[in-house]
């Protein structure tokens, strides 16, 4: 089980990055795009789950940069906007849950 602040980075049939227990999303985000990059996968058709909200747009830059074209999350912040803005922009897809699944 993945703890606060957790990303998952999924291709089709496996898990390629996570990042976990940090005290910031973009950290957690930062350290899964290091470790799917670590053992060569290609993020181009890879995906981002998030146990919790996004509170800003760095992380979806983050995820656009690594080839991530889509991302799921439970929403619910003050940033909901600026990170659906931000897909938009860069032509990423967004699903919202409305469910919260941080741990600690």
């Amino acid at each position: 089980m993945l703890k606060s602040n957790a990303i998952a980075l999924a291709l089709p049939n496996q898990i390629v990055g996570f990042g976990i227990g940090q005290t910031s999303r973009i950290d957690s985000t930062s350290i899964a795009i290091w470790k799917a990059k670590k053992f060569n996968h290609d993020l181009k058709q890879a995906v981002c789950a998030s146990d919790g909200f996004f509170p800003y747009r760095d992380s979806i830059d983050e995820l656009y940069q690594a080839g991530i074209k889509a991302v799921i999350q439970p929403g619910g912040s003050k940033g909901d906007e600026e990170c659906v803005g931000a897909c938009d922009e860069l032509d990423m897809a967004m699903v919202f849950t409305g469910y919260r699944h941080f741990r600690h």
